[in-house]
């Protein structure tokens, strides 16, 4: 019979989350860390003999009794089948056993979650929103010009550096950006994209580096460079100043939007935003079927 050799305390796990985790983006490594050791707290409480499927679709439907949303339990159970995976190739844990933690089916969610965009004139607002005639107006400006024209999580554009802007057949991209699920991209940038950014890069003393750097009382530029959270800060910042109610995430939306309104393919998009499937852009466009000009209206056959 197949058997844990799993210990019941989280202490004695640590290394094993740290190298489960290792790689991952710091927003995922995040949470994935806090929904690894809430399970572990839970399975040493619990006085369970063996860490088996049966187990983990216990803690299944804990979670789902606590009212926990569809995404949030399903986000918990991959960092568990990644953590038993790991404990596996330890030797903590029987393949077997392992094996049928990670065949446990996560939680449906029930209808499709309803995302925030801006129109057209209302992200031009947020954009025209920053005092140019200060520096930190004119990196905030920069910020949101990229975040609406190239579609960067908070995360990416915390990392975005010097480096990653090249142009590439005659146009301004950002290369190589590392995404979630470490996957990497390159993004076009629209050229007044570029040119908030170059507005931006003149009055810092340096062009190397982070894109993106904090401010220190009196309008004087940092050598820190910004987190994720600094950017959601200013994002919502000048949203609240325009009474709009959005996340920086919103943005991510708003340029798939924009661009599928403008003519821009799905495919193009989820490119430009690195979605490993088409159905997560889908979700971001709010697409649903449009019977005046289907598809098949398209298709230039007759009788």
């Amino acid at each position: 019979m197949s058997t844990s050799k799993l210990t019941t305390t989280t202490q004695d796990f640590t290394p094993i989350i740290a190298m489960a985790i290792a790689g991952m983006t710091p927003h995922s490594e995040r949470a994935y860390r806090k929904a690894m050791t809430e399970f572990m707290s839970w399975y040493a409480a619990s006085g369970k003999a063996q860490l088996d499927k049966a187990t983990v679709n216990e803690y299944k439907t804990v979670l789902s009794d606590r009212g926990l949303s569809a995404a949030t339990v399903n986000v918990s159970l991959s960092a568990i089948r990644k953590l038993v995976l790991e404990a596996a190739d330890n030797g903590l844990i029987d393949q077997v056993l392992a094996n049928g933690i990670n065949k446990v089916k996560g939680v449906k969610a029930q209808g499709v979650r309803a995302g925030n965009w801006l129109t057209l004139d209302q992200a031009q607002a947020l954009l025209n929103a920053p005092d140019i005639t200060t520096i930190k107006g004119l990196r905030d400006r920069a910020i949101l010009a990229v975040m609406l024209g190239c579609g960067l999580r908070r995360a990416e554009l915390a990392a975005l550096t010097f480096d990653h802007i090249q142009q590439r057949d005659g146009r301004w991209v950002i290369k190589d950006i590392i995404g979630k699920g470490n996957r990497v991209r390159t993004v076009p940038m629209p050229s007044w994209a570029k040119a908030a950014v170059d507005d931006w890069a003149e009055r810092l003393v340096w062009t190397s580096g982070p894109v993106f750097y904090s401010f220190r009382r009196g309008d004087n530029i940092d050598s820190a460079g910004m987190t994720a959270q600094s950017i959601r800060d200013v994002v919502v910042l000048y949203a609240q100043a325009l009474g709009l109610n959005i996340a920086a995430h919103d943005l991510r939306r708003t340029m798939a939007k924009l661009a599928h309104r403008g003519g821009a393919g799905i495919d193009q998009i989820q490119l430009s935003l690195g979605h490993a499937s088409i159905q997560t852009t889908e979700r971001y466009l709010g697409v649903t079927q449009d019977l005046t000009d289907a598809p098949c209206d398209r298709l230039g056959l007759s009788l």
